[in-house]
């Protein structure tokens, strides 16, 4: 597409076309033989990357673009954070694979302990989200020796076997999917299913999930599987007794609560994990994205008497062949240390808090915002074609949306409807600022195009 030129954030003239020369030659090269269904953030921008600095992008032609959604909460300290590039050199030159304990694992397994919620020491490692989850699955039915796990609508637990049958789309033209699963209504309340209003609605979600367990288990649930915040849904924030409800139902079916912390652990909601918010200590936690920086790690942690439980606890009956290999650990170490010391869990609250105001304010500036919601670094702001109906705003809008960030240097997560802001734990409220202007100019654009 062409492009006026403007200025980037490091004074640089962003090329008149986007993306640049170089970007698309590389990019049209590899089409020929990358798979598709790549990232749409990726596919849609065909930008090449050279480097990143701190919470900016640099691609190949020398544009720099500020981060607004680290990776989808991956890159917690940013891009090329020095401390880290140095842990991981140096352990590399090292020893990079294998299972055998490391000092820096074992430091790693033992400082998480004090940030954990209570009695939740005990962790094990994996490769990646969805393997992660599927053994946490794999936990909770050795513990409970039941089969049947209960989902949420809207919720991404990743797009594996034993959870694909709870996902929306993924799961379509894909045959049949595993039995034993149930999908309940999450308490989304800006499209609450049953045309209620919150907190006059009592929390009827919760109580219409006790009537459809009653009607649909066969009595035999494992775990029930959350997201204190859902992130790949539009990063929906439930009414803080939400998920007391759901541990309580939980117990009354003698089943675990997982909650997936995917998304929003290691500091993305201003607490370091998503539950804190919601005052509850699940039976299991998945973890991953930012607890290594963009190294693909990610873990299951429970207490001692569940993490014991057998065949889970068998040898080898939870390893993986990746999962805490000796990178692995030190890119969780030196995260969580970097994180602790630059008290990066306090930034997340406060520019998070700030740009949640911001967004509040364009809201009442642009008729198209229709909700604006968020825990620290972990904003949601939903785009309608109508307050009153709800309708999301078209494709093809959010598309020129996504295309006039680009082109003023923001990458952001804003192509559909519901823009999520993730940037990295390190944004400083003068980079929040930059965005804010940024996405109010770029609003400006199809506000006045589109007449919305």
């Amino acid at each position: 597409m062409k492009t006026k030129t403007i200025k980037s954030e490091n004074k640089k003239d962003i090329n008149g076309f986007m993306p640049g020369p170089k970007s698309l030659k590389i990019f049209e090269e590899e089409q020929k033989y990358i798979a598709p269904g790549v990232q749409s953030i990726a596919l849609f921008s065909k930008l090449v990357m050279e480097r990143g600095e701190g919470c900016y992008f640099v691609d190949v032609d020398g544009n720099k673009y500020l981060d607004m959604y680290a990776g989808v909460g991956v890159a917690s300290l940013g891009h090329g954070h020095p401390d880290y590039a140095k842990a991981i050199s140096e352990q590399v030159s090292k020893i990079n694979t294998g299972s055998f304990c490391t000092p820096r694992r074992a430091n790693y397994c033992k400082t998480l302990a004090k940030y954990t919620p209570k009695g939740l020491t005990r962790i094990q490692f994996y490769s990646g989200g969805a393997e992660a989850v599927e053994a946490a699955i794999r936990l909770a039915k050795s513990y409970t020796k039941n089969y049947e796990i209960v989902g949420f609508w809207g919720g991404f637990h990743g797009k594996t076997g034993t959870v694909l049958g709870l996902l929306d789309d993924f799961k379509r033209e894909l045959g049949p999917v595993m039995s034993g699963l149930h999908s309940v209504p999450y308490a989304y309340c800006y499209r609450c299913p049953f045309k209620m209003e919150y907190p006059s609605c009592g929390l009827y979600c919760a109580e219409f999930i006790r009537k459809q367990l009653k009607q649909e288990s066969a009595g035999e649930i494992a775990a029930f599987i959350i997201e204190p915040i859902q992130g790949t849904n539009g990063n929906v924030v439930p009414p803080k007794e939400f998920l007391k409800a759901v541990k309580e139902i939980a117990k009354e079916n003698n089943a675990l609560l997982i909650c997936d912390e995917m998304i929003c652990g290691f500091g993305r909601t201003g607490k370091m994990f998503g539950v804190e918010h919601f005052d509850i200590i699940p039976d299991i936690m998945t973890v991953g994205k930012g607890i290594a920086n963009g190294f693909p790690v990610a873990g299951v942690i429970s207490n001692d008497e569940i993490i014991n439980a057998k065949p889970f606890a068998n040898p080898s009956g939870s390893s993986s062949s990746y999962g805490g290999n000796p990178l692995a650990g030190c890119a969780c170490d030196v995260t969580l240390e970097v994180i602790v010391r630059d008290n990066l869990v306090e930034n997340s609250r406060k520019v998070g808090e700030y740009l949640l105001n911001e967004f509040k304010k364009l809201q009442e500036k642009y008729r198209f915002i229709g909700d604006v919601r968020g825990k620290g670094l972990m904003i949601g702001v939903e785009m309608v074609s109508d307050r009153k109906t709800k309708k999301p705003l078209e494709k093809h809008i959010t598309r020129r949306l996504f295309d006039e960030c680009l082109k003023r240097g923001l990458i952001s997560m804003c192509y559909s409807s519901t823009i999520r802001v993730n940037p990295p734990l390190i944004i400083t409220e003068k980079e929040a600022e930059t965005a804010i202007r940024i996405y109010d100019e770029a609003f400006g654009v199809i506000a006045k195009e589109f007449n919305i």
